[in-house]
This record gives structure tokens, sequence and C-alpha cells, in this order.
């Protein structure tokens, strides 16, 4: 049973990392094959936009149906890895929860 615990607890902390390494890797390809489309992501007024407003700024694209417009594969599977990986590491640390609170 522990070891099903610390699966589900280590699962959970890959998932979390993926879904935060997949915004990274979204934005390079954005900044790598689609310029025009990250300056409107990256930009502000016609001024470069702080760190904290960029990332505001790419969630709100990752949100929306502008990416999938694209119809670039890369960025494609990219966001779906960032879409499904908090739900799935979610899941898994209340499935750890559940295993610690059921062993009392």
């Amino acid at each position: 049973m522990i070891e099903l615990y610390l699966t589900l607890l280590m699962a959970g902390v890959a998932c979390f990392l993926l879904h935060f390494g997949s915004q990274y890797r979204v934005a390079s390809l954005l900044r790598r094959h689609h310029p025009h489309e990250w300056q409107i992501i990256a930009e502000a007024d016609g001024r470069p936009a702080n760190l904290l407003r960029t990332w505001m700024r790419l969630q709100l694209a990752l949100r929306s149906p502008v990416l999938p417009a694209l119809e670039d594969s890369a960025i494609t599977r990219w966001r779906r890895a960032w879409r499904y990986s908090l739900w799935v590491a979610w899941l898994c640390w209340f499935g750890a929860l559940g295993i610690q609170l059921n062993a009392r």
C-alpha cells in the first residue's frame, strides 16, 4: 500500500512539473515558429510587457482557441499536455490523500 501511495505522490509531482514545463515549451515554440503571435502575447501597447503580464497573457492564449487555429502540431501537442497534466496531477494527489486517510 505504501508503494502505491508513494507512486501516486511522485506521479502527481511529475505531472505538475509537466504542466509548468509545457507552458515554457509552448512559449518557446511560439517565439521560434510564430513570432508575430508571440509578439501579441509578449507586448502590450507596443512595449514589452513585464514577466507577470506575459505569463498571464500566455495563460489566456493557452485557454483560447487561437493556438489550435495555428495548425502547428507541436504546439497543439504541448497545449494538450498543459491542459490534461494538471488534472492528472490532482487526481494522483487526491488518490494519495485517500490512501492516507484510509490507512488511519
